[in-house]
């Protein structure tokens, strides 16, 4: 039988999801009579023009799940600290999505963009969504003082370009995102912070609406969310984290948004890093992702989405068992057999892919 308590977390899961299912046809409807599709090129992955502002759907999704919630009462009477962080976290991710949105009518270049993020950012850490201090392990917490301020912009920002990034394969940043928000809803649960649980359900039934559309089992993808989904997605990520988890009594709280998110966060790290080690902008575009190294070794698009999400599951389950959740121990090991599964897929296509290179190098005939 349903517990009552869980009837808000369902509602803004499905009224977001719905909305996002509904409504994702008429954006891509309108988006392919204004002419707003994305074209293939060089670096991209998809061969046909594509429709690009799907995360209008998604944001319209969220917003409207989280909207009802709230004039329910469901988000209950949040302290006036409280209250701030939540609409820091809801306000900044509709101003993360309309910097994106401006990106995808007018092309925007990197450096407005960047500072216009930095800037939503630090209003954001203005109204509480910070981070003031971390849990180091042998060592204890270690308070940030006026640190607090570009670390949390960096984290707001950074995870925002981070899912911007790895949205270069059909349903790779939409089906990353459900995976990590809907760790953030259970861990948020169990940690006692029912706000940061809401806002974290909204957005994984946002993006599984948006995956009906985006993963398509035998063709294309109908539509892209864009730059404005990406940045939505991100941002809000990354702020449900800081009030949803770094804010909760619990000391090992403080670490579960690294090690939950820690796909994105390694793939635009070593990124950042190669390209700035070359002197190019870290802002560049390049095909160095994870996603762009496993289909250059020879893995299918599918597989490799699949393997990235098995990825996710992954280190999202180990957040669980470190947090000391019931049954958490048995999410990661069921995890991590699948986990082992997918390494196993993947190499065996790498492997197949390397021995047909060497069936296509001409012999060289040694003379006698």
């Amino acid at each position: 039988m349903l517990h009552p308590t869980a009837i808000p977390y369902l509602v803004a899961f499905a009224v977001s999801a719905i909305v996002v299912w509904l409504g994702t046809p008429i954006i891509r409807h309108f988006g392919l009579k204004a002419g707003l599709v994305d074209q293939p090129n060089s670096r991209k992955m998809h061969t046909t023009p594509v429709v690009r502002v799907g995360g209008v759907a998604i944001f319209l999704g969220s917003v409207t799940a989280l909207l009802l919630v709230w004039g329910a009462g469901w988000f209950g009477i949040l302290p006036q600290t409280r209250e701030y962080e939540v609409w820091g976290v809801t306000i900044g991710g509709a101003a993360f999505f309309l910097i994106g949105f401006a990106d995808d009518l007018f092309n925007l270049p990197p450096l407005p963009r960047l500072l216009a993020q930095l800037a939503v950012s630090a209003a954001a850490w203005r109204v509480g969504v910070r981070i003031d201090f971390i849990s180091v392990p042998w060592i204890g917490i270690v308070k940030f003082g006026w640190l607090s301020l570009p670390i949390t912009m960096v984290w707001l920002s950074g995870m925002a370009n981070a899912i911007n990034w790895i949205d270069g394969l059909d349903g790779l940043a939409a089906g990353v995102t459900t995976i990590a928000a809907a760790i953030i809803l259970i861990t948020s649960l169990f940690m006692q912070q029912p706000a940061a649980a809401l806002i974290a359900a909204a957005l994984a039934g946002g993006c599984l609406g948006f995956l009906r559309y985006n993963f398509k089992p035998k063709s294309s993808a109908e539509i892209f969310m864009g730059d404005g989904g990406a940045y939505f997605l991100g941002f809000t990520l990354a702020g449900v984290s800081i009030i949803g988890l770094v804010k909760a009594v619990a000391t090992v709280a403080l670490i579960l948004p690294y090690v939950i998110l820690a796909v994105p966060i390694v793939d635009a790290t070593m990124v950042i890093l190669q390209r700035l080690a070359r002197g190019e902008s870290p802002m560049a575009a390049s095909k160095e992702h994870l996603h762009h190294r496993l289909v250059q070794a020879g893995v299918s698009k599918r597989l490799t989405v699949l393997f990235i999400y098995a990825l996710t599951l992954w280190v999202g389950s180990i957040a669980m068992a470190v947090s000391g959740m019931p049954a958490g121990g048995t999410y990661a090991v069921i995890s991590t057999v699948l986990m082992i599964y997918a390494c196993w897929k993947v190499s065996q296509r790498i492997k197949a892919k390397e021995m047909r290179s060497r069936q296509d190098q001409p012999q060289v005939k040694i003379p006698k």
